[in-house]
């Protein structure tokens, strides 16, 4: 099955709900984000992290990257954006799952066409606003 959009996977909408993720500075969550072929079957049914579909190849560590959060919520709208981050090799991607380690799924990214890297693969999320980042709840 190939990518088929960007979901905000279903256990992460009721896992906030529960209590389950923090974002804030000092936490001791780790959040990670894996990067995908187009052989991966990522929705919003997506509840953890899978190996299966991932990207394997020199330059690229099995589960992904650890990504750095960043949180806001001035006038109303709460937002969570993370720090770019790269790897050194040369791949292929389609998309990624953004998770929590050890836990539920957060995000499926569907990058619209394949990615290939020369020599680094960076994955830019937008700026860290209410206008902007990668996860808005108003």
């Amino acid at each position: 099955m190939a990518f088929t959009g960007n979901f905000t996977c279903n256990v992460f909408k009721t896992g906030l709900l529960n209590g389950d993720f923090d974002f804030g500075v000092g936490t001791a969550d780790v959040y990670k984000i894996a990067l995908y072929t187009n052989a991966a079957s990522l929705n919003q049914d997506t509840p953890t992290y899978t190996p299966t579909g991932e990207v394997a190849a020199a330059g690229y560590t099995p589960g992904g990257n650890v990504l750095t959060p960043a949180v806001g919520g001035p006038d109303g709208t709460a937002f969570i954006s993370f720090a770019n981050t790269t790897w050194s090799g040369t791949f292929t991607a389609r998309g990624a799952l953004i998770y929590k380690d050890g836990g539920a799924a957060v995000c499926v990214l569907d990058f619209g066409a394949d990615k290939t890297s020369s020599a680094a693969f960076q994955i830019q999320f937008p700026p860290s606003s209410v206008s902007s980042a990668l996860i808005r709840i108003s």
